[in-house]
């Protein structure tokens, strides 16, 4: 990927050698599965919450008896295993690229293992891109539904508190993202132990009821009950598998997560977070089948807090509801990360980035898609008013971002890892009826929600596919005016007055004259001395080791090609990198170093490309777009910038 000072990514002229690497999870085994446990598992770990519930509870309800009860846990357990167990934690996980996870990451890994003969084609590109824009409706969703559930457990504490639920809910996610551009690198040492307790509590309460029904674990084992389910009631099956699916969301986040904590760690920590999960699930209907039907029925309502005695029915609150606002964090550090993924390959417009901890790279904080997504999670609450509610929304953006992988997973079999026929097309076929028997029973949740993720995903993905084309529109563009690098130094260089100091001119091709630079020509009649064109490439690596880093060429009386490289996940630090240059004459002094930037405004035309309404969405986000000169920390004393119309 090139990035120009505009911040577009067109994909680099050469494949990626396997030289560059991954940065290396730091760590001892037991302290990485503990943050494991924190971060990547807190959208899963939350579920118990609200996904039983909602099955037997929710819009389209199922009597709490033997055949149901079998049934559905039947159905988790099984999902557990297919989904994330084997689908995720055991394939999907070993691709990854130089460690790193993700649908960008993967699109990135699938491009770099292809090489040079074979780019990404259309269609696995709009596979990822939609992957990714169906994420932030999860992450909007998430938080407003998991802190939701938790907070209503006050109404089983004491029917009062009703009233007090959605104002605390609002209150609780306001301040969540209002520390968001404090780091959370502190708070987030406590992620661990919290979420340790709390998976420790769903095993206990899960094991107190259990025990008066242990035959109830064999009859989650035995598949058979789920084949009867469907055999006795086909309808409310498939129906029910839209809330089933609850019990599953946050499966994609142990494979975007991977960079953050390793391989092992996450599949060691999954072992005891599953067990901790599938007892609380055994718990919940234990519970319901030591009932009469009548209570059943009432205790169906939020059988997750019933599950501890009334004393202790408020800390269980309280713990809930750490564990949600720690899942919910974990998802918006998440949406920060496929952000800065995202603008470094090419397909959102450069965003102001900050650094929140000195320390740790992964700590960023993106002030827009902060705010944008508090206003989404708050007006969700408000709209919604119940994370019942909210429940018929949630399951769309997960289910289709699950499809995704799965069909990305099947270039990955046959392109990448070279699988033969019989040994990828059985895995294959079964992780695509169940995502497609998911996808669809969620579709039904349309009308009573199930709009809002679908809406914002198209919103997301036109978003993204406008700025990726224009940029290569606009691109294209100015490469058909561009003179070559080898004619304009023998014209200009003995004919332009040559000027003191270093003259960087950022361009977006390693190829031809910079507009900058011809317009710096045109309109001040100089040259510096030293005229460096400086290319920054975003490879389809996450990192790229320093060797690599630097790559220069010399055309003669002072005039440089500099084309500098970083990996995906990688911090850009123009200046930093410049001080390191050894081929191209002196140290490069930013006090006597000036920086020209291009900044285009572009021209609608009736040239094929785009739309008009496309062409002037891409207008509008170029003009919306972070500055250059800090996305790229050049020092703002020492930048110049030139316009130009650019027709596309």
């Amino acid at each position: 990927m090139n990035v120009t000072a505009e911040g577009a990514a067109q994909p680099a002229p050469q494949a990626v050698t396997e030289d560059s690497h991954g940065h290396h999870v730091q760590g001892s085994l037991a302290k990485l599965m503990l943050g494991a446990a924190g971060v990547v598992f807190g959208d899963i770990g939350t579920s118990p919450i609200y996904a039983f519930r909602e099955t037997f509870a929710g819009h389209h309800t199922l009597e709490p008896d033997q055949l149901h009860i079998f049934g559905v846990l039947s159905l988790i357990f099984w999902s557990m295993m297919i989904i994330v167990t084997l689908k995720y934690v055991t394939i999907i996980m070993r691709a990854d690229n130089k460690g790193e996870g993700g649908s960008l990451a993967l699109l990135a890994l699938i491009n770099r293992s292809t090489g040079t003969t074979r780019r990404w084609t259309g269609g696995i590109v709009m596979l990822g891109v939609f992957a990714t824009a169906l994420f932030y409706g999860d992450s909007m969703i998430t938080p407003a539904i998991s802190v939701l559930s938790a907070v209503e457990g006050l109404k089983t504490v004491n029917g009062a508190f009703e009233p007090y639920v959605i104002p605390l809910c609002i209150g609780i996610l306001v301040g969540l993202f209002m520390i968001q551009s404090r780091g959370t690198a502190k708070v987030g040492n406590l992620f661990g132990p919290v979420m340790i307790v709390y998976f420790v509590t769903l095993a206990v309460l899960g094991t107190t009821h259990l025990v008066a029904a242990p035959g109830l674990l064999l009859e989650m084992l035995n598949p058979l009950n789920a084949l009867y389910f469907y055999y006795q009631e086909p309808l409310p099956a498939f129906i029910a598998m839209g809330s089933v699916v609850l019990a599953v969301t946050g499966a994609e986040a142990l494979y975007a997560d991977m960079g953050h904590f390793g391989k092992r760690p996450i599949r060691y920590a999954w072992i005891f977070v599953i067990v901790a999960l599938l007892l609380n699930y055994l718990g919940q209907g234990a519970m319901l089948l030591q009932q009469s039907p009548e209570q059943a029925r009432e205790l169906v309502k939020n059988p997750f807090f019933f599950l501890a005695p009334e004393s202790l029915r408020l800390p269980l609150v309280l713990l809930a509801t750490c564990a949600t606002v720690i899942a919910s964090q974990a998802v918006i550090t998440g949406a920060f990360s496929v952000t800065q993924q995202a603008i470094q390959l090419g397909f959102i417009p450069r965003l102001r980035i900050l650094q929140t901890s000195e320390s740790a790279k992964g700590q960023i904080y993106i002030p827009v898609v902060n705010w944008a997504l508090m206003v989404a999670v708050v007006l969700l609450v408000v709209s919604f008013g119940s994370s019942s509610n909210l429940a018929a929304a949630y399951g769309i953006a997960v289910t289709g971002a699950m499809f995704i992988d799965t069909l990305l997973l099947a270039v990955v079999f046959f392109s990448l890892w070279k699988w033969p026929a019989w040994k990828a097309v059985p895995l294959l076929a079964l992780f695509l009826l169940v995502d497609i028997l998911y996808f669809g029973a969620n579709l039904l949740k349309v009308p009573d929600g199930g709009w809002v993720p679908l809406v914002v995903g198209v919103i997301g993905f036109t978003l993204l596919t406008t700025w990726a084309k224009g940029r290569k529109l606009m691109l294209d563009r100015m490469a058909e005016a561009s003179l070559p690098m080898e004619v304009f130094v023998k014209s200009a260089a003995n004919s332009a007055t040559r000027v003191p100091g270093t003259a960087v001119f950022m361009t977006s091709s390693a190829k031809g004259v910079p507009h900058a630079l011809l317009h710096n020509l045109k309109h001040n009649k100089v040259l510096h001395e030293r005229v460096m064109l400086l290319t920054v490439r975003i490879e389809d690596v996450p990192y790229v080791r320093e060797e690599r880093r630097l790559e220069t060429e010399d055309y003669t009386n002072g005039f440089f090609r500099v084309v500098l490289r970083y990996g995906f996940m990688e911090e850009l630090d123009v200046p930093t990198q410049l001080g390191k240059l050894q081929d191209c004459g002196p140290v490069c002094r930013m006090m006597d170093t000036s920086f020209f930037l291009a900044r285009q405004t572009l021209i609608s035309t009736a040239r094929p490309g785009m739309a008009s309404w496309r062409e002037r969405l891409f207008a509008w986000m170029l003009r919306n777009s972070e500055s250059a000169m800090e996305f790229f920390k050049l020092p703002p004393n020492r930048v110049v910038e030139l316009g130009s119309q650019v027709e596309i």
